[in-house]
């Protein structure tokens, strides 16, 4: 049985408290802009980033999806990196539902985008091209290896998006860590984004849901775009008071899952056939190297030790998040160092026993103790 869950943080369950707020909450029919828990969560989060107006979607993709069809119309493009999760993981969605080209521009190392990059990539005049309207930023940067850009980073980018006339669209999945990693209020973060969006559903632990947020205009736009994508929902205040629950008590406990990443990286760096540097994580996801096509046999090793992540042919991912804790982090760098001497043919012994003598046992990455509070 799985143990410790490390392929994302969306694996996460809803906190007790969570629970019982969903059990209480007030509800009305959200498409008719009644249901009072999901208005008291848009407008919360709007205020938070400051911001005029929010909107609950489905997911992250969902949101950015709504964004981008917001702010274009089929036959304009947008600017995005060339590893953000918006060009690399949405299905292309913007194209495929919204006729809207999508021009990739370098990430580099730290997640930003080079301003000569984006200049050259959205200049105007050539009417053979399509008319470039958005620049897509993302924060944290989770190809990159979950880096948090600054407020100085992403005013940098505001600042030449304004130069070219763009607007500007944050993929701000995981936002909070962001401001997290900075220490700073996450309106910082925010500040000059013409639009924007955040998961409830990663490192905030709710079950189901984003949060759109910018002008009441842009707001009224994106509804209708919800509307058309199926995404209308009625009485969703029983999610949504999850994420009032998540807004209030989860986001400075995201510090800790940074805290467990750094010693799950600092561990794997030890480990000799992996490569990575664990200075350069910043929040709460690790990425590393592997001998050349033995990622796959070691997520295979790792799952049968009771650690569950997404395989890769030369690249792994894992990352850390609520109901992981520090004796979970112990345990994945035993397996992990038993199940890379075996894949690179040395001898090992495989333990049978979880923690404290126990069989390995769990629920979606939280230790036995940990899901038994979930229940």
């Amino acid at each position: 049985m799985i143990r410790v869950d490390l392929r994302s943080d969306t694996v996460t369950h809803p906190t007790p408290e969570m629970r019982r707020a969903m059990a209480k909450a007030e509800v009305g029919d959200d498409v008719y802009g009644d249901d009072p828990t999901t208005n008291r969560l848009q407008a919360r989060a709007a205020e938070m980033l400051g911001k005029e107006a929010g909107l609950f979607v489905t997911s992250g993709t969902q949101g950015n999806l709504v964004s981008l069809l917001a702010h274009c119309t089929r036959g304009d493009a947008f600017l995005v990196g060339d590893r953000a999760h918006i060009y690399q993981s949405e299905a292309g969605g913007t194209s495929v539902l919204g006729g809207i080209v999508m021009k990739t521009v370098p990430n580099n190392a730290d997640g930003t985008l080079n301003p000569a990059d984006i200049r050259s990539a959205g200049a105007k005049g050539d009417y053979h091209k399509p008319r470039v309207k958005v620049l897509a930023i993302e924060n944290t940067q989770n190809l990159c290896g979950g880096v948090a850009l600054s407020p100085k980073q992403v005013a940098a980018h505001v600042e030449v998006a304004r130069e070219m006339g763009l607007k500007v669209h944050l993929d701000g999945a995981r936002l909070f860590n962001a401001a997290i990693y900075h220490r700073v209020d996450a309106r910082k973060l925010t500040a000059g984004v013409d639009s924007l969006t955040f998961c409830l559903s990663k490192g905030l632990s709710c079950p189901i849901g984003s949060v759109i947020c910018g002008s009441k205009e842009f707001i009224d736009e994106a509804n209708r775009w919800r509307k058309i994508l199926g995404g209308g929902m009625r009485q969703v205040g029983i999610i949504a008071a999850a994420g009032l629950v998540a807004l209030d008590s989860m986001i400075d406990r995201l510090a800790e899952d940074h805290e467990n990443a750094r010693k799950l990286a600092a561990g794997l760096a030890e480990i000799e056939g992996l490569e990575l540097d664990p200075k350069s994580v910043q929040t709460n996801i690790v990425r590393f190297s592997v001998p050349s096509g033995k990622g796959v046999q070691i997520a295979r090793g790792l799952y049968d030790e009771g650690v569950y992540i997404n395989p890769g042919e030369m690249s792994l991912r894992v990352v850390t998040h609520y109901g992981i804790d520090r004796e979970d982090i112990d345990y994945t760098l035993e397996a992990a160092r038993r199940v890379v001497a075996a894949v690179m043919g040395k001898s090992v012994s495989s333990p049978k026993a979880g923690r404290n003598g126990r069989a390995a046992a769990g629920q979606n990455g939280a230790s036995a103790r940990t899901a038994a509070a979930r229940r």
